[in-house]
């Protein structure tokens, strides 16, 4: 059976009222007819009990990560604020080796949002869960007042375990380490900006949003030396690179010629003056492996449909330590800073 049809839908409003948040029938009825009855066949409650073989394997370690999402617009082409708080938070546990298992999301609503917008927002957070693997166990909702937020706001939290063995560090990247990316870049920063309608841009540009963990476990099952991993969201590749270089000690070097990019978003670029270097992904991460295990890196990731698009960007080197440089299309040098300032606010 269908989990959106397994207890009748007794909300009769059609937006979210100040009563929703109360504690009373209202909210009871908000809470098991728009979240519980798609989030977990069982009972929901304010704590959850969690049982996995995982956490007992000799030598494993409890991987937890938190995150808040405030994105604008609430849904954008390719995703939603609920999809897109479930990869960020799956994709962060990813990103360090872990396996996710576990999610709880807290909700903040503003008065007056519609009570469909919220069982469209549920669906995508259920059906991101299931493609990354992972329940969604526990959870929170609170109502306020006209004005007094916009919209949705999202905390989810996750738990899962690191296997005995896996140790990925930024600082452990050396001179001679190759950095590949699973895929395009900058997707999500533009999808968002187009989706705005503050620009008039006639292009619609889908979010790269999608969970990386099975992405990542291939990974590492093909190049067991993998170094580190970073998700490139807030501040783009540029600012994950440089805080790899900055915990390494090392120097990287990128190729210009070698980015992943659309046309699209080169285009939107172009137009407003932004570097695609510095705009979110919620996709697309980039790893350092040794030189003798890139290949089979780069293998594993066109294998997973969320990295067909894997390529070589560069590689880590001794030359100008804690620098990220990239060689342009004219053959010069270019530094690539940490981003300074707000490229574009709520990205995620």
């Amino acid at each position: 059976m269908n989990r959106m049809s397994r207890q009748p839908r007794r909300v009769i409003a059609d937006k979210v009222t100040l009563a929703h948040g109360g504690g009373g029938k209202a909210m009871r009825d908000l809470i098991e007819d728009v979240f519980t009855s798609v989030f977990a066949p069982q009972s929901m409650e304010d704590q959850a009990r969690l049982r996995d073989a995982a956490l007992a394997a000799p030598g494993a370690r409890v991987a937890f990560t938190t995150d808040s999402f405030v994105v604008s617009p609430m849904e954008f082409p390719g995703g939603d604020i609920g999809k897109i708080a479930v990869c960020g938070t799956v994709n962060d546990l990813a990103v360090g080796g872990a396996r996710p298992l576990w999610l709880s999301a807290a909700f903040i609503i503003e008065e007056g949002v519609e009570i469909a917008t919220l069982r469209r927002i549920a669906a995508s957070m259920q059906a991101a869960a299931e493609a990354a693997g992972v329940c969604i166990v526990t959870g929170d909702t609170k109502v306020v007042g006209k004005g007094s937020g916009d919209g949705v706001f999202i905390t989810t939290s996750g738990i899962g375990v690191i296997p005995a063995g896996c140790e990925m560090w930024a600082e452990t990247v050396q001179p001679g380490d190759v950095a590949i990316v699973n895929g395009v870049l900058g997707d999500h920063g533009a999808a968002i900006l187009a989706a705005r309608g503050d620009m008039a841009l006639s292009t619609e540009i889908p979010s790269d949003c999608q969970p990386l963990n099975h992405l990542m476990a291939a990974v590492l099952a093909a190049a067991p030396g993998t170094r580190v991993a970073r998700d490139a969201t807030r501040g783009g590749l540029a600012s994950a690179l440089n805080e790899i270089a900055e915990a390494a000690g090392v120097g990287i070097e990128i190729g210009e010629e070698v980015l992943p990019l659309r046309t699209e978003v080169k285009g939107v670029c172009e137009i407003l003056g932004l570097d695609p270097l510095y705009l979110a992904n919620e996709g697309t991460l980039v790893i350092f492996v040794p030189e003798d295990q890139a290949d089979a890196a780069l293998a594993a990731m066109r294998a997973d449909a969320a990295g067909r698009g894997a390529v070589i960007i560069g590689t880590a080197t001794a030359r100008h330590p804690r620098t990220v440089v990239m060689k342009t299309v004219f053959g010069g040098l270019r530094v690539v800073d940490m981003l300074v300032g707000e490229q574009l606010p709520r990205i995620c």
